[in-house]
């Protein structure tokens, strides 16, 4: 049955199946419990006021952003089964959501937190980012949109996930963003760079559901809990550059220079006679691509501490200034800060000596898919 021919929507239906719920495990004494927390947070003084003024920020930033999300349902077929992710409205007027939510799908059913649906067609996907975009003929009157913060996250900085945990609708969890500049996996081969790490409670339901900062402002598009208190979102910096191309060309040029790279830890510092640990080793070139001919790769081994490392290549340390200590902040960099076309300057050792070389950037071959 085509849920928009379902007698109940699944928001009410799980409303109610918690209220019954809750009803049971009480015993009818919700008013009670709600008067005897009342009493408790008037007598213990300023913490349960702060706790309470905390609580009702929560609650006004998920008054004010949950009618932007929405569960996305992707309908099976007999080949294979259908799915069901989040996702949220952005105020230039289409839905974000996780690439890997809609999959190879043209068409998705979205429902909106007033129990309405509305069929959306998917006009962009990357699975480089993981993101794609659906558009809607007719957004329902409740729904005004999110907008992407405009600043990197802060550790330490208080966020809410909003979205569909394991099919529980117009959820709210609280975290913090735990760390930055992430390096995610995607099915391409290549890395999400620039990704947010949080401890906010993330379950499969959530991916491309929105993390929002206290101003209501999407500072990530959630990706994947891996843990209790581990969950990833896709940075709203880069989604900020990907989202727009996909809605207008349904598709988004990476840049691309062409190598493989690893740390650099005391040992290769040594073995390729650099002042200190730093920077990042170039281990591969691949032919024909931007650095072929520009940036050398380690051919050379040799033995330190009785341990076998590389050395003789290039060790990347800038680009266009912008000081490159390790393999997540190259990424991010040419992420966030490069195009297509562009040429940059990358300042490297090699032998010994500082130098620096031009590249100019291509765009990221084409890969298949899994």
């Amino acid at each position: 049955m085509s849920p928009d021919r379902s007698r109940f929507g699944r928001r009410r239906f799980l409303r109610t199946s918690s209220g019954i719920a809750a009803a049971i495990v009480t015993g009818g004494s919700s008013v009670a419990t709600a008067g005897s927390r009342t009493a408790r947070a008037t007598s213990s003084g300023s913490s349960q006021e702060d706790e309470l003024d905390a609580g009702s920020r929560y609650t006004n930033v998920y008054e004010e952003s949950i009618d932007d999300v929405v569960l996305v349902d992707l309908v099976g077929d007999d080949r294979a089964p259908g799915g069901i992710g989040s996702g949220f409205v952005l105020d230039e007027g289409y839905v974000v959501t996780n690439q890997h939510v809609v999959r190879d799908a043209s068409t998705v059913e979205l429902q909106f937190s007033d129990e309405s649906w509305r069929r959306g067609s998917v006009v962009g996907a990357d699975p480089h980012s993981d993101l794609a975009v659906v558009t809607v003929d007719d957004f329902p009157d409740v729904a005004s949109g999110l907008s992407f913060a405009d600043a990197e996250p802060v550790i330490g900085q208080e966020v809410l996930a909003l979205g569909n945990p394991l099919g529980l609708d117009a959820s709210l969890s609280r975290g913090i963003v735990s760390g930055a500049d992430r390096s995610l996996p995607s099915p391409t081969g290549f890395a999400i760079p620039a990704a947010i790490q949080t401890d906010a409670s993330l379950n499969p339901g959530n991916s491309g559901g929105p993390l929002v900062t206290l101003d209501g402002d999407v500072l990530g598009i959630v990706f994947a809990g891996a843990g209790q208190t581990i969950g990833f979102a896709i940075s709203s910096l880069l989604a900020s550059r990907v989202v727009p191309e996909l809605a207008s060309d349904g598709e988004y040029d990476h840049p691309y220079m062409g190598v493989s790279v690893s740390p650099v830890g005391p040992q290769i510092a040594e073995a390729n006679d650099l002042e200190e640990a730093g920077g990042v080793l170039v281990t591969r070139v691949v032919p024909n691509a931007p650095a072929d001919g520009v940036l050398e790769a380690a051919t050379e081994t040799t033995m330190i501490d009785g341990e076998t490392v590389r050395a003789g290549g290039d060790v990347i340390i800038a680009i266009d200034g912008r000081e490159i200590p390790n393999e997540d902040l190259l990424s991010s960099t040419l992420a966030l800060e490069t195009s297509p076309g562009e040429t940059v300057e990358i300042e490297i050792v090699r032998d010994g000596e500082r130098t620096t070389a031009e590249l100019t950037l291509e765009s990221r071959p084409d890969v298949d898919v899994p």
